[in-house]
C-alpha cells in the first residue's frame, strides 16, 4: 500500500486507558512504521489542557460524569476544514459517540471514505451507568436504533471478532461488512523469555503462584466471579495470589468484597500500571483469568497468549475464538464461580504444555499481520 495520509476519529483516549485507547495507539504506531501518516481526533481532557500527545487534535469535551474518564465532544468544531487542509485519504472511526458522528460528518463534507471499528456492545453499559435514572428499556432500544443507522453510515465496518459479525449484522443489517480484523498483539514487547522477577520481589509473590487479571477495574468486566472464585482456588492450592493490574470506577467496592470474603492477603490491587512496564507483569504471572462478557475481542487475553501464559477465559463472546480448552487455556460459564475456579487450576496444573500453544496463537493475531489486512482495507475504500 502506498503511504496514505489517515485520521482515527474516537470517543475514548488517555489519560484513560482501556481496550479502545490500546486499539487506536497500537494501530497508529504499526501504521507509521508501515510509513503512513496518521493523525488521531480525540476529545480532550478538561483537566488537563495542557498536556497534549503530539500527532493528535483535540476536540472541546466535558467531563460524562455517570461514567469516570470519558469524555462528551458536543461543542461545534473545525473537524471539516482541518481533513480538507491535511489532504486525509480516508477516516477510520473508533467509537460511535460524538467524536464518531463527527468523523461521518467530516468524511461527508470533506468527500473521504470513512471506516468505523465496532469496539464495544454499548448499549449493554446502561445496566451500570445509566443517566438519571431513565427507563433502561426505552434507552436501550433507542440506543439499538441509533447503532443500527450509525453502522449503515460508514463505507465498511471493520469487526474485532467473529462473534461480534453475528451480533452485528442482526442489529444493523444494512451494514457493510469490510472484514474481521482483531486489533493486532505486539508479540515483540510481549513473549516469553521477558523477566517478571523485579514485579514478583516488589509485590511480595516469590514462591506463590499468580493468576493475573489486567483491565479496567469496572462492573462490566465481571470481576465479582473471578473474586468469588479465588477462595475455591486457594483450597485446592493455598500458595496462589490473585493480581488485580488496572485501575477504574469499581476500586472500592472490589477492596470491600476482597476484605469481605478475608481475601485481603491474597488479593492484590496494584492501580494503573505504566504501559511500558505489562510485559514484565504478564511475565511475573503463571496465569491469566478474564471473566468478561463484555469482550469483543479482549486484547489483554492475546497479550496474556503472546506472553506465554495459559488463560482461564469466560466462554462468551470474542474470547473462545483465542481461548482453547485444554490447549491454550481453560473456559468456563462467565458466571459459574466453581467452573471459574476449575479453569484457573487446569492453567495452574497444565503451564508447560500450554505455553507453546498459547504462543503459537498470538502469532497468528500479531499487530504487524493484523495491521497489513486493515491496510487492504483502505485500500479498497480509496480505490473505490
Amino acid at each position: 500500500m502506498d503511504a496514505t495520509r489517515i485520521a482515527l476519529f474516537t470517543d475514548s483516549y488517555l489519560p484513560t486507558v482501556d481496550g479502545v485507547v490500546t486499539s487506536v495507539l497500537t494501530t497508529r504506531r504499526q501504521l507509521e512504521a508501515h510509513g503512513h501518516e496518521v493523525v488521531v481526533f480525540a476529545p480532550e481532557d478538561p483537566r488537563r489542557r495542557g498536556k497534549r500527545e503530539p500527532g493528535t487534535i483535540y476536540v472541546r469535551a466535558k467531563e460524562f460524569r455517570h461514567y469516570p474518564g470519558y469524555r462528551l465532544a458536543m461543542f461545534p468544531g473545525r473537524e471539516t476544514d482541518l481533513i480538507k487542509e491535511m489532504g486525509i485519504d480516508v477516516i477510520h472511526i473508533h467509537g460511535v459517540g460524538f467524536v464518531g458522528i463527527k468523523g461521518i460528518w467530516a468524511s461527508w463534507h470533506a468527500k473521504v471514505p470513512r471506516v468505523s471499528t465496532f469496539h464495544t456492545m454499548i448499549h449493554e453499559t446502561l445496566a451500570f451507568y445509566s443517566p438519571f435514572g431513565l427507563n433502561l428499556h426505552l434507552l436501550e432500544r433507542g440506543l439499538r436504533f441509533y447503532l443500527r443507522v450509525f453502522l449503515r453510515k460508514t463505507h465498511g465496518v471493520v469487526v474485532p471478532s467473529r462473534a461480534i459479525l453475528d451480533e452485528i449484522l442482526a442489529l444493523s443489517p444494512a451494514a457493510k461488512i469490510a472484514d474481521v480484523i482483531p486489533t493486532g498483539v505486539d508479540t515483540d514487547r510481549f513473549r516469553p523469555g521477558t523477566s517478571g522477577q523485579g514485579i514478583r520481589t516488589k509485590w511480595g509473590l516469590n514462591g506463590h503462584d499468580v493468576i493475573l487479571h489486567v483491565g479496567r477495574v469496572a462492573p462490566e468486566k465481571n470481576l465479582t466471579t473471578l473474586i468469588h472464585a479465588f477462595p475455591k482456588v486457594l483450597e485446592a492450592n493455598p500458595d496462589t495470589k490473585l493480581m488485580i493490574v488496572g485501575t477504574g470506577p469499581y476500586m472500592e467496592k472490589y477492596y470491600d468484597l476482597v476484605r469481605h470474603l478475608g481475601l485481603s492477603g491474597d488479593v492484590i490491587f496494584t492501580g494503573f500500571v505504566p504501559d511500558a512496564d505489562l510485559p514484565k507483569y504478564y511475565a511475573a504471572a503463571d496465569a491469566f483469568a478474564i471473566a468478561s462478557k463484555f469482550e469483543t475481542q479482549g486484547l489483554v487475553v492475546l497479550e496474556a497468549l503472546a506472553s506465554g501464559r495459559p488463560v482461564a477465559g469466560a466462554n462468551y463472546r470474542a474470547i473462545p475464538e483465542f481461548v482453547r480448552e485444554g490447549v491454550n487455556g481453560a473456559l468456563f460459564e462467565p458466571n459459574d464461580v466453581r467452573g471459574c475456579a476449575a479453569a484457573i487450576l487446569r492453567c495452574l496444573r497444565e503451564p508447560d504444555g500450554m505455553r507453546e500453544a498459547a504462543r503459537e496463537t498470538a502469532l497468528r493475531f500479531s499487530v504487524e499481520r493484523c495491521t497489513r489486512r486493515l491496510e487492504r482495507v483502505y485500500d479498497r475504500l480509496v480505490a473505490a
